[in-house]
């Protein structure tokens, strides 16, 4: 929490603020994990994701994030790539014009108009590899 500022702020806490001990967060870990109550948080979370329609009864649940990670990291990646040819074209057309002209079809100069995050990345793979390859030179 003393390098979060967000979470700071989120706590009301002044920025001077030394935040809690570390050993705090364990001895509460601990209490929880005595009494039982983590198996009761996580019943209720998945109650609650049931009634929503966001998990269902039965089949194999993934206990850890490896997965979500990687396509979160791999989503990332391909922002920031479209943002970085994004950026420059900007820069292009303030400096050389005539050349962005020349280098861009009609295509691209829809592709680059708008923010990489304004816009749906494609869902599957494959889509997501050839939109990669557009942003390489």
């Amino acid at each position: 929490m003393r390098t979060r500022m967000d979470w700071t702020y989120a706590l009301g806490l002044d920025l001077a603020d030394p935040g809690f001990d570390h050993s705090v967060l364990s001895e509460f870990r601990a209490r929880v994990a005595a009494g039982g109550l983590d198996q009761v948080v996580l019943d209720t979370l998945l109650e609650r994701l049931a009634e929503h329609g966001l998990v269902g009864a039965g089949g194999t649940m993934r206990t850890d994030s490896t997965h979500v990670i990687s396509a979160v990291r791999d989503l990332n990646r391909l922002e920031l790539a479209g943002e970085s040819v994004r950026a420059c074209l900007e820069q292009l057309v303030v400096a050389a014009p005539q050349v962005v002209v020349q280098l861009l079809d009609d295509s691209g100069g829809t592709r680059y108009a708008a923010r990489i995050d304004t816009w749906r990345i494609p869902a599957a793979t494959v889509r997501q590899h050839e939109l990669a390859l557009a942003y390489t030179p």
